[in-house]
């Protein structure tokens, strides 16, 4: 039932019509992109992490993906071809009014992004993020929010992959009518998690929780 659910969301659903018809065909499978966006931050570090989550993602849950590192920018046509949005880094990040715009526009008709805070993102994170959503705050979500139980249990919300300061991890969301649109974690980093063993030398029960949170994250976002 899932693997139907998340060919028919992969259909070209959420493809605008003036892109379908630039296209021979619609993907099937399910593919995570990269967001590249200006500022400055390496948006493009661990290049790992998206092959090695959907691989896990595959042989966990079933679901059809492909598992490559594919980027994209807000700017491009491509944008409505990928129903999941993928931003991390350790710098700054500045969304022009377009860019903002494009943003706002993708998760409005549907699309999710998932953002994770590599180190040092968040301060710029937040102050862009505001030109895209203005009167939209980011809300901790609660430990009994379905995301963490969707596939996997996550009873204590997100798990710590990395210290970085010490602080308890957080995820945050943005909501649009009731829908999770966004979703960023917090002094947490599972993303790191899924890169290569010998990037960031986590130990395997790490990894495999860290891998085990990017499903949750992946099977809420197709099936919400």
């Amino acid at each position: 039932m899932l693997s139907f659910l998340i060919f028919v969301l992969l259909s070209g659903l959420f493809v605008k019509p003036a892109e379908l018809n630039a296209q021979t065909r619609v993907e099937s499978r399910f593919r995570i992109a990269r967001l590249k966006y200006n500022g400055g931050g390496d948006w493009y570090n661990d290049p790992s992490a998206e092959l090695n989550l959907l691989q896990y993602v595959r042989q966990a849950t079933g679901i059809d993906v492909d598992p490559r590192y594919e980027f994209v920018e807000l700017s491009s046509e491509r944008l409505y071809s990928y129903p999941f949005l993928f931003m991390t880094g350790h710098g700054n990040v500045v969304f022009s009014e377009s860019d903002a715009g494009r943003l706002r526009e993708y998760l409005t008709r549907g699309g999710f992004l998932y953002v994770d805070d590599d180190y040092g993102l968040d301060r710029a994170f937040r102050r862009e993020i505001r030109k895209v959503f203005p009167d939209h705050d980011l809300v901790e979500l609660p430990f009994s929010h379905p995301l963490y139980s969707v596939f996997f249990p996550f009873p204590d919300g997100v798990p710590k992959t990395h210290e970085h300061d010490n602080k308890p991890p957080q995820g945050f969301g943005i909501f649009l009518d009731g829908r999770l649109v966004l979703y960023y974690t917090y002094e947490s980093n599972p993303s790191d998690g899924w890169a290569d063993k010998d990037i960031h030398g986590d130990s395997d029960p790490v990894r495999e929780e860290a891998l085990k949170f990017g499903t949750n994250i992946v099977v809420w976002a197709l099936t919400r």
